[in-house]
């Protein structure tokens, strides 16, 4: 079985990226907790992404290159809004860190994710990273179509460095 495990974090509004960053837009075709099915445009390529049940930092996911202009169409059958963020790569300590920056609906919303060969494994963290989220549901992507940042409270975004 495929297997993602990840830590997720909130990222200080005064990150500045180091490098290019990469344009993505998705949408769902399944939001249900059990079992997502993601559709998703990065740059030029596009991708089927199916994600069930986390369990802590753990999922399992599978994901799928598939054409762009199919990509394009499934769009039409997503739940509304799409998600849009651009991607930023930083290597700290030797892993490999995914910034989300994230634009309309949920602008202001920076979300840093770093995946793990194991739940236990040390990560050191970089002094951009804030509160860390992994597990609570608001913060996932798929969650972020029903209750976009720009309607959370200011109780539920205050907790950066909490």
């Amino acid at each position: 079985m495929a297997v993602e495990i990840e830590r997720k974090f909130r990222v200080a509004e005064q990150f500045r990226p180091a490098g290019a960053g990469t344009r993505l837009v998705q949408g769902y075709l399944s939001r249900d907790p059990m079992r997502t099915v993601r559709i998703r445009i990065a740059g030029d390529a596009a991708y089927l992404t199916v994600k069930g049940e986390t369990q802590g930092a753990v999922r399992a996911e599978y994901e799928y290159g598939i054409p762009l202009a199919d990509a394009q169409e499934m769009f039409a059958l997503c739940a509304e809004p799409l998600v849009e963020k651009t991607r930023y790569i930083e290597m700290v300590a030797g892993r490999r860190w995914e910034i989300d920056v994230f634009h309309g609906v949920n602008e202001g919303l920076i979300i840093a994710e770093v995946e793990l060969p194991a739940a236990d494994a040390e990560v050191v963290l970089p002094v951009w990273a804030g509160r860390e989220v992994t597990g609570i549901r608001r913060y996932y992507n798929a969650a972020l179509i029903a209750h976009p940042y720009a309607q959370w409270t200011a109780e539920e975004r205050s907790d950066i460095h909490a």
